[in-house]
């Protein structure tokens, strides 16, 4: 299945929401997964963003899909890209 990277920026409303329910977080998870995804790993970072989630969908539609659900609950801004393995890009570059 393909990998996704997901970067996500929590809104201000977002913010107030994992400070009242922190296990929010992984409810979100089991959501994604109701959309064919999987939630493979998840970091919270510094920086520009406060999530990085390495995340397997069956395509480009199911993980578009998960963006414009959850963005559209305001309480989180999602980029997301598509990702390939070292080892793919050595054998795609290689040919």
């Amino acid at each position: 299945m393909p990998t996704y990277i997901l970067l996500s920026k929590l809104t201000s409303e977002g913010r107030k929401t994992i400070k009242e329910k922190p296990d929010r977080i992984k409810e979100v998870n089991k959501e994604i997964e109701a959309f064919g995804a999987k939630v493979l790993q998840q970091y919270s970072v510094l920086g520009q963003y406060d999530f990085v989630n390495v995340v397997e969908a069956p395509n480009n539609e199911a993980i578009n899909r998960v963006s414009i659900e959850l963005g559209s609950r305001g309480t989180i801004e999602i980029m997301s890209m598509p990702a390939m393995s070292i080892d793919a890009f050595i054998s795609m570059v290689k040919k």
